[in-house]
């Protein structure tokens, strides 16, 4: 089956318009593989990474089955942590937005659990949980299991690793045999197999592998930014690179429509382009950025498919796309008839991971670029500013201005001291004045690399034994290490300047918190 738009599936209208909302157009790979299934009322067995829309996978079904006249729980998602049962819960709740008496309650450890017995007995059909603190509520029979006619469970891997093996056959055994079983996980070990074999009914087996796709010559690179920065990065760097012509990807058609608008209140010729525009609206937008128009256009995977644009000297990922393939097509629009090309990916701390995964599938580097200070873009605009001063002068006709010059020499001002103010008024008026400092550490000022370490949470280590070995193990100062970002199975910890090698040295196959631990790097210095 290949993609399809989710205009083909028998929705309701409630949800079109929640996921029009939302700003999806075409289903990713999993989604149109598994929705179909789900919605037919099978078991499934999907295999499927984070960020590859796996719970809107199995949110749109739930939704769209859901009894609003019923106050009884329909549905129940278990996952492996209180984080991704916010995460799914809330994305849930976005797909019911617009559904009638559609109730979605998170039920995780480390909250009173007075407050969630509160919203159960209101009536909730849909609760995302941990395995823990759903059993708790089964105890107290705060959670009635009789109506429940679909069983998630999401990131089944990393739930059987953390050891929730026992407690989610404890819940199992407690549903209604009628009910549904869909299985989602990133690796498919037998352990899984067995267990599914178990609980499910000829369950269907869905793996999305992505197609092998050759890469074309193109310099990538990746900037570590958080979301809020996105948009003056970019623009940063719409500014230093000063491409002919590029192309900005994003995932959704809101924040396609959103960037357009920053990106024109900045004063950029550009323009947007979305499945939600007429044929007649999108030649229009092609054709003037054929023509040279508008030299930056926004866009989403589905409504880039028609551009075929030799001369795109860089692509920017604004959004990582949901999917490697994806990547490939996006970057593929520069290096056309063999120019040079560029693509820049955006990528926040929760996305790092994927980085490498997309740098497996491609077989490429992708290389780590520092965020531009303003600084860096002074330098730029003095440097173009001074190359334009040389080609008026070379070029003559200054008559007039020389006219004007010689009124203030008269008046005993230094030629020099004229043309060091004139620079000043051109390099107040130019486009510096649109950027703004960014509020947090500008990790251009100085190199910032990350280290991987292979332990996490699930081990029982915190970001304070981490950063105690750190600077008692390897002898860092604390003011030279940044974030540390803590998994279920590994760590990532950003150290300033040549720090990281002294780091990978003396922490690897020491011991943090009484476990052997490998260090090493996790990006190149500089670069």
């Amino acid at each position: 089956m290949g993609k399809m738009r989710f205009e083909e599936l028998s929705l309701s209208e409630d949800i079109y318009k929640a996921i029009e909302d939302m700003g999806f157009e075409e289903m990713t790979p999993i989604q149109s593989e598994a929705i179909p299934f789900i919605m037919e009322g099978k078991d499934i067995i999907g295999q499927a990474q984070t960020g590859t829309g796996k719970t809107a996978t199995f949110g749109i079904p739930i939704v769209e089955k859901t009894d609003g006249t019923s106050k009884s729980l329909q549905s129940l998602v278990l996952c492996p942590t209180r984080e991704l049962s916010i995460q799914v819960a809330e994305e849930i709740k976005r797909l019911s937005k617009y559904k009638k008496d559609t109730y979605v309650l998170p039920v995780y450890g480390g909250q009173p659990i007075e407050r969630q017995i509160k919203a159960l007995k209101k009536g909730i059909q849909i609760v995302v949980g941990t395995p823990g603190r759903v059993i708790d509520h089964i105890k107290r029979k705060t959670l009635k299991l009789d109506n429940v006619n679909i069983l998630v469970l999401d990131e089944a891997d990393e739930m059987f690793d953390m050891g929730f093996r026992d407690d989610i056959e404890f819940i199992i055994n407690k549903l209604p045999d009628t009910r549904q079983t869909v299985f989602f996980s990133a690796t498919m070990p037998e352990e899984i197999l067995n267990f599914a074999k178990r609980y499910q009914r000829d369950p269907e087996i869905i793996k999305v592998v992505p197609k092998e796709l050759t890469v074309p010559e193109i310099e990538q690179y990746y900037l570590e930014v958080k979301e809020h920065m996105k948009t003056e990065i970019l623009s940063r760097l719409l500014d230093i690179l000063n491409p002919k012509l590029s192309l900005v990807f994003c995932n959704t058609k809101k924040k396609v429509d959103e960037l357009t608008i920053e990106l024109q209140g900045r004063g950029y010729f550009v323009d947007g382009l979305h499945g939600d525009l007429k044929q007649s609206q999108r030649d229009k937008v092609m054709s003037k950025f054929r023509s040279g128009g508008i030299d930056i256009l926004v866009a989403t995977d589905v409504a880039a498919r028609g551009i075929d644009v030799d001369d795109v000297d860089v692509v920017f990922n604004y959004d990582l796309p949901q999917d490697e393939e994806n990547y490939v097509h996006r970057i593929g629009r520069t290096a056309r008839a063999g120019r040079e090309g560029m693509a820049i990916s955006f990528v926040t701390n929760r996305e790092f991971h994927r980085i490498k995964t997309i740098e497996r599938y491609t077989k490429a580097k992708i290389k780590r670029k520092n965020i531009p200070t303003l600084k860096d873009m002074e330098d730029r605009q003095s440097n173009i500013l001074l190359n334009r001063i040389r080609e008026e002068i070379q070029r003559g006709q200054l008559d007039k201005y020389e006219k004007m010059l010689n009124v203030l020499l008269v008046e005993d001002f230094t030629s020099f001291d004229i043309a060091a103010c004139l620079l000043k008024f051109c390099l107040e008026n130019n486009k510096i004045g649109k950027h703004s400092e960014l509020d947090s550490v500008d990790y251009g000022t100085e190199d910032i690399n990350r280290v991987y370490i292979n332990v996490g949470k699930k081990k029982g280590v915190s970001s304070r034994h981490i950063l105690e070995a750190i600077i008692n193990e390897a002898g860092i100062p604390k003011k030279s290490i940044g974030d540390i970002d803590m998994f279920d199975k590994f760590t990532f910890v950003s150290i300033k300047g040549d720090y990281a090698d002294k780091l990978v040295k003396k922490l690897n196959n020491k011991r943090v918190k009484g476990i052997k631990v490998k260090v090493e790097l996790a990006s190149p210095k500089g670069k």
